[in-house]
């Protein structure tokens, strides 16, 4: 079913798309892409190009190309490209019954490559790198020509054959386009376009030796697919007029680019050469690390792909740059598995509760909703004994006005359970509460009474007899600073990580919890939302802290 054309969107770039098509450009065809290069996992920045390009696909009843650009095979490999798919995949965006790659269209560039020359606008040339920049000039001075720039055509046709052909040494020479030496625009001063490379290729293996420069690559990979709207992020603003210029000199179909800013993130870094040093410093434990903002570590970490979208779609698409709070992204996942995750019972920090007037052996199965958010979640039973577990924090032997949980003489509600009164208590020689004991109400079961009493505080608990060991791993944020990158001379960002981004701790949880399946989401009530890890096991589940309960949004928001 096709959508109806709104008369405005969202943003600009779909404002100009509805112009595009009410003047029917490219016959009212919308055609975009997502084009990672495979040298790293997506992260959340990823998030908001794959939302924006295949939400505008969605939105005018066009399509998004997955197409790898994969032109540098030094950084590349089959592992980032299976992730890729994964990502997209998991996200929930189809891309219809194939992946594009741009070394599929490697012959097609070269030729375009040699016609270029043949038009005398590009040539081969022999300066060393460092002998490039000397002749590129800055912003304030024009640049050099090359001595190689007067080259005639059959001489560098020649030449870049034998590049193709291997006949040369790394860094020996490259092709570059006959532009403006004394353009402003620094991209435009003759800039690369093939340089020499005899590393093997993932897909094309030792096939070529000479690999297009993405400047080169971006507008005939985006051409040669019809691609009407090419949406970049604004760094690729200042080439905009080389992909034009290289479209127009070989005069094939030219779509538009259009630039939107990307995403800045609070205490995070999305750069792949500072993540890709992450991981193999060991700073974390792999791409898939529930601190990395990768797409694999937020997924591990219990992100959902409706919490992500939700995300993309609430900072929008603007021209200019700007740092959205870590605490937004917060918010959403939060939003989400509150209306999706399960509750559980878990303590972490556990004392020991008795019940003297509970009987020995008795085992009472209290009735629990899943989750109170969602009726179509059911119920499950949670087993109930004289013996339980709470929480250190929930007893004070001398408690402040306002604490309305255990202290001596004082009555709180079990969650599920029944009504206690604390009786008496016991410590350790170091004076640490060991052990609470309460008599309970038997006729307050399920937490409510027939004289119609309330308590103020409610607790949580495990039984001492039935509970498990799990394990909680514990994050914080990686970063100490909102900007990673602000340190002092001589420091890079690893300077600002947190030495106390994780913490495991051993609790002990309700017996359901063995059951437990990877990347399962569960609120553990009081605590916070949970995420199984890969490295669960049926002798100690591995949970994975996803977000506390606690939201700091709001109150970011008030503040502003």
């Amino acid at each position: 079913m096709s959508n109806p054309l709104p008369e405005k969107g969202n943003n600009f770039i779909e404002d100009i798309i509805i112009e595009d098509i009410k003047n029917n450009k490219n016959d009212g065809k919308v055609i975009t892409r997502f084009p990672p290069e495979p040298n790293g996992y997506l992260h959340i920045g990823h998030v908001k190009s794959i939302c924006l390009n295949f939400g505008l696909a969605e939105k005018f009843n066009g399509k998004c190309n997955l197409r790898f650009d994969d032109t540098n095979p030094e950084k590349e490999s089959d592992e980032y490209v299976k992730s890729i798919i994964e990502d997209v995949k998991w996200l929930g965006f189809n891309y219809g019954e194939k992946e594009f790659y741009a070394s599929d269209y490697f012959q097609q560039m070269y030729d375009y490559a040699v016609e270029l020359i043949k038009k005398g606008k590009a040539y081969v040339c022999h300066l060393t790198a460092e002998e490039m920049r000397q002749y590129r000039g800055t912003l304030t001075v024009s640049g050099k020509d090359s001595p190689y720039r007067n080259r005639s055509v059959e001489e560098n046709l020649e030449l870049f054959e034998k590049m193709k052909n291997g006949e040369f040494e790394e860094g020996e020479c490259v092709l570059r386009a006959k532009i403006d030496m004394s353009s402003p625009n620094l991209n435009m001063r003759d800039p690369v376009m093939y340089r020499i490379s005899h590393a093997h290729h993932h897909r094309t293996k030792d096939k070529w030796c000479i690999y297009p420069m993405y400047d080169w690559a971006h507008g005939l990979e985006d051409s040669i697919e019809g691609v009407t709207h090419s949406i970049c992020t604004l760094e690729f603003e200042d080439h905009r007029p080389l992909y034009d210029w290289f479209l127009d000199q070989l005069e094939v179909f030219h779509p538009q680019q259009i630039e939107f800013a990307r995403l800045n993130l609070t205490y995070t870094v999305l750069s792949k050469r500072k993540l890709l040093k992450l991981v193999t410093e060991k700073y974390v434990n792999g791409w898939d690390d529930p601190r990395m903002p990768t797409v694999s570590g937020l997924r591990r970490r219990g992100f959902t792909p409706e919490s992500l979208r939700d995300f993309a779609e609430r900072i929008g698409v603007a021209k200019s740059n700007s740092i959205v709070e870590i605490e937004l992204l917060e918010h959403c996942i939060r939003e989400d598995l509150n209306k999706r995750a399960e509750r559980r019972m878990v303590v972490v920090d556990p004392i020991k509760l008795i019940i003297t007037n509970f009987p020995e052996d008795k085992v009472d199965f209290m009735e629990a909703k899943n989750n109170p958010e969602d009726d179509n979640a059911g119920t499950r039973l949670i087993p109930f004994t004289k013996e339980l577990f709470i929480q250190r924090e929930d007893f004070m032997e001398n408690p402040p006005q306002k604490y309305f949980r255990l202290a001596p003489g004082k009555e709180v509600r079990l969650l599920h359970g029944y009504y206690v009164t604390c009786t008496d208590f016991e410590k350790d020689e170091n004076g640490n509460i060991t052990t609470v004991y309460c008599t309970y109400d038997p006729e307050s079961r399920g937490g409510w009474t027939n004289d119609g009493r309330k308590v103020k505080g409610t607790i949580h608990w495990v039984s001492a007899t039935h509970c498990i060991d799990v394990k909680l791993n514990m994050y914080d944020r990686l970063f100490t600073k909102p900007n990673p990158d602000d340190v002092e001379e001589g420091e890079d960002f690893t300077a600002n990580i947190n030495p106390n981004s994780v913490q495991t701790i051993i609790a002990k949880g309700e017996p359901s919890l063995r059951e437990t399946k990877p990347l399962e989401k569960y609120q553990f009530v009081r605590i916070g939302y949970f995420c199984t890890d890969y490295d669960t096991n049926e002798n100690l589940p591995v949970f994975n802290l996803t977000v506390n309960l606690k939201d700091s949004w709001a109150k970011i928001q008030n503040k502003n």
